[in-house]
């Protein structure tokens, strides 16, 4: 397939810039696979569409403050480092593969001094047009720094800058695990109060971790899909999680994933429990780096959460395998007509 064949036209004032004051008040666009339905929700009615012995399985990964603001030297210019993924560097210096902007001023050698304490960190290497090596000083306490000192990663469709809400609200209410640069966004709706809504029902939840990165987010360049290389991602499944897992499949429950980051890291790990079926997922950790797009068989998920993608996005591309191309196409239109929010402090859909 061509990546020209999931674009799609958006009004920008349709771009969520800030989350709603209740997390649950989010409009729910219900898609049936079967029948090619649309239905317009709530988010807050999400109990009323399962069934006792459905399974929701959601990520548990936290979003770490790791977009740091600072200059070369004083007069030299704005630096924006973003920290992506920690490396093996020299014992005691905490070092990191970082996107940076103006990359092409930050060259092998150059010093940064990050933040109001001027926190100095160098460039050790150009690992290619816009991402550097970076290391921090000996025996330095990075959560500290960050906690004090480090922006909220917002998407860059997010014209403005992060606040101290963006520090609760671009979380789910499961994070717990720090790790990820970008927030699993289907978890965003999610309330104390629709999860008891959801366990009276009978419907429980499941977590699993799979760390963001900002590969999730990179627009697909190349024409053709077969072409694109993922990055890759971290991901857990405790024992406790594939045994629930397992469990519900065993008794014919519905595994309904909260968002493409739980969909990748349960495709990844999908193990059949019997020669033909029915799939469940390993315990175990590893890398999540499959891309998946039109056609693809999906064996453990069976309906969906998401939230509505940016176009020739691998989110948009993986949904679109789920959903079907041309029901996907149909649903968007609709949001849109509907005036529907989008992207990450957007609106949400139900793929059943």
């Amino acid at each position: 397939m061509h990546i020209s064949d999931f674009d799609y036209e958006l009004p920008k004032e349709l771009i969520a810039q800030a989350p709603l004051p209740r997390r649950d008040a989010s409009r729910l666009l219900v898609v049936n696979r079967a029948s090619g339905e649309i239905e317009h929700r709530r988010f807050g009615e999400l109990p009323k569409l399962f069934a006792p012995g459905d399974r929701l399985v959601v990520n548990d990964t936290r979003v770490l403050p790791v977009r740091l603001l600072g200059d070369r030297e004083e007069g030299a210019g704005e630096v924006e480092i973003l920290l992506v993924n920690p490396v093996s560097g020299r014992p005691g210096h905490p070092t990191f593969e970082a996107l940076t902007r103006p990359a092409r001023k930050l060259n092998r050698g150059t010093s940064v001094f990050l933040g109001e304490s001027r926190t100095p960190v160098q460039v050790l290497e150009e690992l290619d047009d816009k991402k550097r090596l970076i290391e921090f000083p000996e025996n330095f306490s990075l959560v500290d720094f960050l906690t004090r000192e480090g922006h909220v990663p917002l998407p860059p469709y997010i014209r403005r800058n992060d606040t101290m809400e963006d520090r609760e609200r671009y979380q789910t209410m499961f994070a717990e695990h720090p790790g990820a640069v970008a927030v699993p966004t289907a978890g965003l709706h999610f309330t104390p109060a629709v999860v008891g809504k959801l366990e009276e029902a009978g419907v429980p939840l499941t977590t699993i971790t799979l760390n963001v990165g900002v590969g999730t987010f990179a627009p697909i360049v190349e024409p053709d899909l077969r072409d694109h290389v993922m990055e890759r991602e971290y991901y857990r499944i405790t024992p406790q999680a594939a045994e629930e897992i397992t469990m519900t499949r065993k008794t014919g429950g519905r595994i309904t994933a909260v968002g493409t980051t739980v969909v990748r890291t349960l495709e990844t790990a999908e193990v059949p429990l019997a020669p033909g079926g029915p799939w469940t997922a390993r315990a175990g950790d590893g890398w999540a780096e499959k891309f998946i797009y039109p056609p693809y068989e999906f064996h453990l998920v069976d309906a969906l959460i998401t939230n509505f993608h940016l176009p020739r996005s691998t989110l948009l591309v993986l949904v679109s395998a789920f959903g079907g191309r041309d029901l996907m196409r149909r649903a968007y239109r609709e949001a849109v007509a509907e005036r529907y929010r989008f992207y990450s402090y957007g609106d949400a859909m139900l793929i059943v």
